[in-house]
């Protein structure tokens, strides 16, 4: 019926709250929410092409979700504290390797990599100095961990528990996407079926005792950043989500009571106007499939929300100033794409973890973008663009192809599909072939890198301080779990493991209970792993011959 798209959005706009702000260009020329005509998409309606709310930044602009972790848990909390005061409203930590990897600090393999490339968190001790002084009820805090997730999440819980904040009052998200582990990050630990089920664990538990928190960010930064390609990157990371909706669904959960608290979380790189046709065919196809394929029924099952970081990948050690243009043209093609929250990657991170002024650099560039540009004002303004709507559609078509590849795959099922390319290094080749193509169109100079291989004028000038991990906070982290084992109750340590191990060999139990009180009783993530490790073995990667 014509004019019933504007109408549904016309009703949902009238009824949200708006800024208190003049919504009129710097000429005065007053600009209207949403552009175009009558009977096409608008933001807030289904398939949410334009937007998952019809109000969009108007009501509230995006969450400035700085990323931050380096040294240990001490040392992160003046940096969060310090992104606060510069009006960073949302956390996002990022662990050590050892961390990653669930090994504590005092394991060999840790050697040399306790707290250099995020922090180092080895027990409930660690996660209480990381948020101390800061409300876990008033701020929401995003945590990047996959494999040991599980295990963070509960120790995250205690934490707040013990500050008096209840678990239905905490805000935030847990990446805990193990599938694009195995397909391009690499830093798994246990077979990809029985992660899954701790995948599953965190799902299920959530949705029964934490209303605020997102259990899974379904995350394509990463595929991107290993060499894929943006209608790869959207193709896989959509088919991940599939995925574990399809495993939620099979523990009897009903897709509504778990969908919305799904989110994304995709890279913002440096093709301005793909990257905003992807996030746009992102909304499309995951409001389609959840409604037609999975029955959802809540709108918030079908409208996809997601997280943006800008490109890793696409900063260069060379000219490194240079990167605060690249960040600040990725950032806005989010922006423009409708992202509900951002990272702004620093300039110096090919060099080092990011410095402190750096990062306020970073963070002080969403906030030129939110409050001086005006590009907050209306909801997917390139939307009708015959440029944009074109590349939205052949986004959507490419992905489409993948997806039957995937599907075919699993007989299916999505969920089989993404395993069984995993198993049979479908993806992974994937990914290979297209950084193998990226890389080459470099060498050959058909893809200009400013700095790098062209323009190279200035390469020769040196770059100021760069943020360094001393060896002693290595030391200081090591004598703080030292102080943590002796201080501890040994019985009930391990009488919290045989817990453990006894609930992980039942595949109906969910472990985050037991993962829980093993964090009160200052088990730390190593013994936790280690001992889920001998119930379900560890996971070697076999490449393609």
């Amino acid at each position: 019926m014509a004019g019933a798209p504007k109408d549904e959005w016309q009703e949902r706009y009238g009824s949200s709250r708006q800024r208190d702000v003049p919504f009129a260009t710097m000429s005065g020329i007053p600009l209207e929410p949403v552009y175009g005509p009558a009977d096409a998409e608008h933001p807030g309606v289904f398939p949410y092409t334009r937007g998952p709310y019809a109000s969009m930044y108007r009501s509230k602009l995006w969450t400035m979700r700085m990323f931050a972790g380096f040294g240990t848990a001490e040392d992160t909390n003046e940096r969060f504290k310090e992104i606060i005061r510069a009006g960073g409203d949302g956390l996002s930590t990022a662990f050590d390797m050892p961390t990653l990897l669930g090994l504590d600090s005092d394991d060999p393999m840790s050697l040399g990599e306790v707290g250099r490339c995020g922090v180092a968190i080895d027990s409930l001790a660690d996660m209480r100095d990381l948020f101390s002084g800061i409300d876990l009820g008033s701020i929401t805090t995003s945590m990047t961990i996959n494999s040991p997730a599980a295990p963070v999440l509960a120790m995250f819980v205690a934490q707040a528990e013990e500050t008096g904040v209840p678990r239905r009052a905490i805000g935030g998200t847990l990446q805990n996407d193990i599938l694009k582990e195995y397909q391009a990050q690499k830093e798994f630990v246990f077979p990809p079926r029985q992660s899954m089920r701790l995948v599953r664990d965190v799902i299920a538990f959530t949705a029964a005792e934490m209303p605020r928190w997102h259990s899974v960010s379904i995350s394509g930064y990463h595929i991107r950043e290993a060499g894929s390609t943006a209608a790869e990157e959207l193709a896989f990371t959509l088919a991940n989500g599939f995925a574990y909706v399809e495993l939620a669904r099979q523990a009897g959960l009903d897709v509504d009571a778990f969908a919305p608290r799904l989110s994304f979380f995709f890279n913002a790189h440096i093709d301005f106007f793909e990257e905003i046709a992807k996030y746009r065919a992102a909304r499309r196809i995951w409001a389609r499939w959840m409604r037609d394929r999975y029955g959802a029924h809540d709108e918030r099952s079908m409208q996809m929300r997601f997280h943006a970081q800008t490109a890793g990948v696409s900063l260069t050690a060379q000219q490194p100033e240079v990167n605060i243009v690249r960040t600040a043209v990725e950032a806005l093609a989010a922006v423009l794409g409708g992202t509900q929250s951002l990272h702004t990657n620093s300039m110096d991170e090919a060099l080092a973890l990011p410095t402190e002024k750096a990062a306020r650099i970073a963070l002080r560039t969403q906030q030129v973008i939110a409050h001086e540009t005006n590009v907050a004002h209306v909801a997917d303004p390139f939307g009708g663009s015959w440029f944009m709507e074109e590349l939205t559609d052949e986004m959507e078509r490419r992905a489409g192809e993948i997806f039957d590849a995937i599907d075919a795959m699993g007989g299916g099922s999505m969920l089989e599909g993404c395993i069984k390319g995993i198993e049979e290094n479908w993806f992974q080749g994937r990914i290979a072939d297209s950084a193998y193509e990226l890389e080459r169109a470099f060498n050959a100079g058909e893809r200009v890198v400013v700095g790098a291989n062209r323009f190279l004028e200035g390469n020769e000038e040196g770059f100021g301080d760069i943020l360094r991990i001393t060896q002693e906070q290595e030391e200081r982290q090591r004598a703080r779990l030292d102080s943590v084992r002796r201080d501890r109750d040994d019985a009930k340590v391990a009488e919290a493991r045989d817990r453990l191990a006894f609930e992980a060999a039942d595949p109906e139990a969910n472990l985050m209970p037991a993962l829980i009180d093993a964090s009160h009783a200052y088990v730390t993530l190593g013994e936790m792993m280690s001992t889920l490790g001998g119930v379900f073995g560890r996971h070697t990667e076999v490449p393609s011959i």
